[in-house]
């Protein structure tokens, strides 16, 4: 019995066809299978402070807004101040008085970095306040509007672009965690190989010490004529 190789070849190709038609029209829909940035609700103490923070490698664009939300008093929304930090401490934004804001940076150190939210000492009286903050995150960052201007790309051209991105973030996320385990398992293994040398100095104190021991109450026996 003889098979049709190129047959068999044209078949799988029919079948992955309609699959790979599936993908594009998931991309080129607004919700966007891969998850883009979703905007967060903070509810701000009247005293005290509201944090939020992310851990983000390196080389990674950062783009967020904040606004304040008070529908029970439109006419009057209090003010906030806000502060962003990099892993290290470094001040990366910071704003007062303000009602809404945005900031933009791209990352110069892997770890976590730190957005701070607290009122002003003029509106401390006052209740809690609901804050919300759009944060975007590399490809979810990136202004595809632009892109296809620029580039003079659209329709399948541009989702095809848009899932190469996506790829490729994912893929820098995949080689990140693999960085990080590797010096986790190098901090994990120093750590090991620092108990086994500890255990074994303790033990050879132990040994020691028993030795001393011994040999002291021996020779405090022989003096006193006890054995």
């Amino acid at each position: 019995m003889f098979f049709d190789c190129r047959g068999r070849g044209r078949g799988r190709a029919a079948l992955l066809l309609p699959i790979i038609w599936v993908w594009v029209l998931c991309l080129s829909d607004n919700s966007y299978v891969f998850p883009v940035a979703e905007a967060i609700w903070l509810t701000i103490p009247s005293s005290g402070t509201k944090c939020v923070s992310e851990e983000i490698q390196s080389n990674v664009v950062v783009l967020a807004d904040y606004y304040v939300i008070d529908e029970n008093n439109p006419d009057h929304i209090p003010t906030i101040s806000a502060r962003v930090t990099s892993p290290y401490g470094n001040n990366l934004h910071h704003n007062e008085n303000a009602t809404h804001g945005q900031f933009a940076f791209t990352t110069t150190e892997s770890g976590n970095y730190l957005a701070c939210f607290w009122k002003d000492g003029s509106n401390q009286k006052d209740s809690e306040l609901t804050l919300g903050v759009d944060w975007k995150i590399g490809i979810a960052a990136k202004d595809w509007e632009t892109v296809a201007k620029k580039e003079k790309i659209e329709g399948v051209e541009l989702v095809l672009r848009r899932l190469q991105g996506t790829v490729e973030a994912i893929r820098g996320n995949l080689i990140y965690l693999r960085d990080r385990e590797a010096e986790m398992r190098e901090v994990s293994e120093t750590t090991n190989a620092r108990v086994a040398w500890f255990s074994i100095m303790s033990l050879g104190v132990c040994i020691m010490v028993s030795v001393v021991q011994i040999w002291y109450l021996k020779h405090y026996f022989v003096k006193k004529k006890l054995i």
